[in-house]
C-alpha cells in the first residue's frame, strides 16, 4: 500500500464567503458571551462577542474612509495587544488584505518588506520598528477611534481571493510572502476535532503573544469560530504565573509552543483542575517533555505538524492520541502523501511529506515568486521539505527538515539569511549558522565564524541586534581557523552541530 491518506474531501466552502465574518458568525447569537479575556493575575480586560464585532466592523468603516480600497495591502507593524486582532479581522471584513507581521522585525528587515509588498497603508503600534515612509501611517491613537463608526458591510466574494499574507522564512535565506485565501479560514474546521477537540463551551488560553500567527490562528480565530472563549496573558505575563491565570480562569485547552511548556513546569508541582489537555506547534515536542507534562498534570499534550503554507495538517488529538515514537495522522479531509523521487512510496519508508493541491488550506503562492511557488510542486503535490514515515495505522513518524531550517521558538528561521546578515560585519570573512542543542530538548541558534581574531561575544550580539529580529539572533558565537566543507566548497552546517567544543561565555 502507498504512503497516502485520502478518506475523502473536506466539505467546499460556501460561497460568496469573507473570512471575518465566518470567525464572527456566533457574534449575534452570543453577543454577551466573553469572546476574549486579556488575562493578568491582578486584571482582566474582558471583550464580549458583541464589542468585538463592533470593534472590527467599526476599523473597517475606518479603513475605507481612509482612502484604502479592496484587495490594497495594509501592513501590520502592531505590539502585542487587542488591536492587532481587531485590525486584523477589520482589514478582511473591508477586503483590504493584512499582512501582521512580527513586532521584533528591524527597520531594514521592514523595509524590505514594504519594497516588495508595496503597502498601501501601515499601522503602527508604539515603539515597534518602522523605517521612515511616505505612506499613510495609521497608529494605535487612531485605531482607538475606530471602533465606534458605524459598522461595515461585510466584504463577501470568492472564497478563492487574497485574504492575507504573512511571511516565512524560505530555502534561499529570502523571507517570503505567503499569500492566503479566504478560505484558509473553512479549512481550518479539519483541526477542530483532528488536533484541538474544541467546542462552544471551552476556554481557550493561549501563551503566545497576539502578534504571532499562531495565538492569532489557535488562540483568537479558532474558538471565536467555535464561539469559545479566548484567553490571553497580558504583556508581561511571566510563564511562571500561566498555571494560576489558568486556574482563576478555569481554561479547560492549553496552547503553547514546546519551550514555554518547558518553562512553566520548572514552577511545579501545580494543580490545573479545569484543564482537559494542552496542544503544542511550531516545533518538535520531546517525548521527555511530553511525559514530564503528563507527570506533573495528568493531562496529554496534542502535537500538531504544520508550516506557513498550510497551517497544521498532522495531528494527534483526544479521540486519537499518537502512539509513542509518532507525531499524529494528517487530519480528515486531507490529502497527504510520502513521496520519494518518484511519487508516494509504500507505507513503512521514509520520504517527504506533502499536501495536495485542493487542500483548501494550501496556500495560494509567494507573491511576487511565481517561479518559488511552482518549485514547491512535484506535479499536484506541495513538497513540505519534512521528513516522515506513514505507517499502516496512518500515524506518521516526523524524521525532522531536509533543509537545514531552523526553529527558534516556534518560528522558522533560514541560515542563510542569518548568514547573510552577519557578513557585512567587517571581523566575519566567512560564516556558518545552525541549530545545536546544549542540553536535552534545548537547542539554540550558534555562529560558527573565521575572521582575523575572536570578536567579543557581547559586541557581536549587540551588532546583530541591530540588523536582526530577536528570534533570528544567534544565541552562540564560535570563532575557528575554518569552517567544514566538502569538496565541491559547500559549507556542511550539520558538520558544524558537533563542533561546539566548550560553551562561549554569551548563552
Amino acid at each position: 500500500m502507498l504512503s497516502v491518506f485520502d478518506h475523502g474531501a473536506h466539505p467546499p466552502c460556501p460561497a460568496p464567503f469573507n473570512l471575518a465574518a465566518h470567525v464572527l458568525g456566533h457574534a449575534t447569537e452570543l453577543a454577551d458571551k466573553t469572546a476574549l479575556a486579556v488575562i493578568s493575575p491582578t486584571q482582566a480586560e474582558r471583550w464580549s462577542y458583541g464589542a468585538l464585532e463592533a470593534a472590527v466592523r467599526g476599523s473597517a468603516t475606518a479603513l475605507l474612509r481612509s482612502g484604502l480600497t479592496p484587495g490594497d495591502i495594509l501592513l501590520m507593524r502592531l505590539g502585542n495587544t487587542v488591536d492587532f486582532p481587531i485590525a486584523y479581522l477589520g482589514a478582511i471584513c473591508a477586503g483590504i488584505v493584512p499582512v501582521p507581521t512580527s513586532s521584533q522585525l528591524t527597520a531594514p528587515e521592514v523595509q524590505k518588506i514594504i519594497e516588495s509588498l508595496a503597502p498601501s497603508a501601515i499601522l503602527l503600534g508604539d515603539g515597534v520598528p518602522c523605517p521612515p515612509t511616505d505612506l499613510p501611517v495609521h497608529t494605535t491613537a487612531d485605531m482607538a477611534t475606530w471602533r465606534d463608526n458605524p459598522p461595515a458591510a461585510y466584504a463577501m466574494g470568492a472564497p478563492d481571493r487574497l485574504a492575507y499574507i504573512i511571511y516565512t522564512s524560505g530555502t534561499s535565506g529570502t523571507a517570503r510572502a505567503v499569500g492566503h485565501a479566504h478560505r484558509a479560514i473553512w479549512a481550518r474546521q479539519m483541526m477542530m476535532q483532528g488536533w484541538y477537540g474544541l467546542g462552544r463551551d471551552d476556554r481557550l488560553l493561549h501563551a503566545g503573544a497576539f502578534n504571532w500567527t499562531y495565538t492569532l490562528g489557535t488562540g483568537l480565530m479558532d474558538p471565536w469560530t467555535m464561539g469559545a472563549t479566548a484567553l490571553i496573558p497580558a504583556a508581561g505575563v511571566d510563564h511562571s504565573q500561566l498555571p494560576q491565570l489558568m486556574n482563576d480562569h478555569s481554561a479547560t485547552i492549553f496552547a503553547a509552543a514546546p519551550g514555554v511548556y518547558r518553562n512553566v513546569l520548572k514552577s511545579a508541582p501545580f494543580a490545573l483542575p479545569h484543564l482537559r489537555h494542552g496542544l503544542a506547534a511550531g516545533e518538535k515536542l520531546s517525548p521527555s517533555l511530553r511525559d514530564a507534562w503528563t507527570g506533573a498534570t495528568g493531562t496529554q499534550i496534542f502535537e500538531a505538524y504544520g508550516m506557513s503554507e498550510c497551517s497544521t495538517f498532522l495531528s494527534a488529538a483526544p479521540g486519537h492520541p499518537a502512539p509513542d515514537g509518532t507525531l499524529g495522522r494528517p487530519q480528515v479531509g486531507r490529502r497527504i502523501a510520502i513521496l520519494g523521487p518518484d511519487g508516494p512510496v509504500p507505507r513503512g519508508t521514509p520520504g517527504v511529506i506533502a499536501v495536495h493541491r485542493r487542500d483548501p488550506g494550501l496556500m495560494l503562492g509567494y507573491i511576487g515568486a511565481p517561479d518559488e511557488t511552482e518549485a514547491r510542486f512535484r506535479g499536484d503535490w506541495f513538497v513540505t521539505g519534512d521528513m516522515g514515515i506513514l505507517h499502516d495505522d496512518d500515524q506518521v513518524t516526523y524524521l525532522g527538515r531536509d533543509d537545514d531550517m531552523m526553529n527558534a521558538g516556534g518560528y522558522r528561521v533560514s541560515p542563510i539569511e542569518v548568514e547573510s546578515v552577519l557578513l557585512t560585519h567587517p571581523g566575519i570573512t566567512e560564516v556558518g549558522v545552525t541549530e545545536v542543542e546544549v542540553k536535552q530538548d534545548v537547542h539554540l541558534i550558534a555562529a560558527f565564524y573565521t575572521g582575523a581574531a575572536p570578536l567579543d561575544p557581547e559586541a557581536l550580539a549587540t551588532w546583530a541586534a541591530e540588523r536582526l529580529a530577536r528570534y533570528k539572533q544567534p544565541r552562540l558565537y564560535f570563532h575557528r581557523d575554518s569552517l567544514p566543507k566538502n569538496p565541491n566548497g559547500k559549507l556542511l552546517r550539520r558538520a558544524l552541530r558537533s563542533d561546539i567544543g566548550g560553551l562561549p561565555a554569551r548563552t
